[in-house]
């Protein structure tokens, strides 16, 4: 005769074995996905072709300082030295975050069985990712802008983050730095006014990010299902404060003075802009839906994520 505890047990042994079987599932569909449509950046773009002459480096209406009195002032030679510098910005913290990133999955596979499919599928994006960097300098040197750096007490607060991240944090982290940039990045390559370099880069980058996010999505909705209560409080919080930096981060202030601009008026109309805040909030938005249907916007967390600028 069978007791109640042992009737939870069994049902909790099922679901465990149903997560595990879904999460080999998708990956085994990524892994077929990858090995179809991953690219070389080295060879699939012409890096020797000039660079053309009165083009964007990014949509302008994706610039943080589109439709404020400053833009207004601006000449459009300017502006576009404006998407020069925005573009090596938005392409410096891509590498900053995929080297973050990297290390958030090697640390999450450590424990999984190495011969999973989840684990195959997990070290092909982190090759992805390296691909990634790699192109994303490419570009910057290509255009011949500065690599931006983030701040020190942003770099050593990352640190500090991806050190004490839950797992459920960890991928919460990984759609935060892909899934806004992705965003924009799907408004970029097709965009005709913008370098073919800059297209082409935003293309492959594109095709490969809608692996990971899918592979990040599945992962953290098992996470907040089974993850004990304390972890997923953390993860509200950590997922929170790093939508802060990560909002911060985005654009360097240093571009605004490397373009001839008052660094200190520059921040004050971008803060004050309410194109530049729905341009944040949209991007977000499928971002920040997902993670309120899977239970990480609340409490604290939500009040985080509100501060960030991201979540309206």
């Amino acid at each position: 005769m069978t007791t109640l505890t042992d009737d939870l047990e069994l049902q909790r042994l099922r679901d465990a074995l149903g997560l595990l079987k879904g999460r080999e599932q998708v990956a085994e569909r990524l892994l077929e996905s990858s090995a179809k449509h991953s690219f070389d950046p080295d060879r699939e773009l012409d890096w020797d072709a000039p660079l053309e002459e009165g083009k964007w480096f990014w949509p302008p209406e994706l610039l943080s300082l589109y439709d404020t009195p400053m833009w207004h002032r601006m000449s459009e030679e300017q502006r576009i030295e404006l998407s020069r510098h925005e573009a090596a910005s938005l392409a410096s913290i891509g590498v900053w975050f995929e080297i973050i990133l990297m290390q958030l999955l090697v640390r999450h596979i450590y424990d999984k069985p190495l011969g999973s499919s989840h684990v195959r599928y997990a070290l092909t994006e982190i090759a992805d990712e390296c691909r990634h960097s790699m192109m994303f300098a490419r570009m910057i040197h290509k255009g011949g802008a500065p690599m931006y750096q983030v701040t020190w007490f942003q770099h050593n607060l990352a640190r500090l983050l991806k050190t004490v991240s839950t797992t459920p944090g960890s991928f919460t982290a990984t759609l935060l730095g892909e899934e806004i940039l992705d965003w924009m990045q799907r408004l970029t390559f097709p965009d005709e006014r913008v370098q073919p370099l800059v297209r082409g880069v935003t293309r492959i980058h594109v095709v490969e990010e809608a692996r990971h996010v899918r592979y990040a999505r599945e992962e953290l909705r098992r996470q907040m299902i089974t993850a004990p209560r304390w972890e997923k409080e953390f993860t509200r919080i950590s997922s929170g404060e790093a939508a802060r930096v990560f909002a911060l981060a985005l654009v360097n202030p240093q571009v605004y003075e490397n373009v001839g601009l008052d660094r200190r008026e520059a921040l004050a109309q971008v803060k004050a802009s309410a194109h530049r805040r729905e341009v944040m909030q949209t991007g977000a938005k499928r971002l920040t839906d997902f993670l309120d249907d899977i239970g990480v916007m609340r409490g604290i967390g939500r009040k985080l994520w509100r501060s960030s600028g991201l979540l309206a």
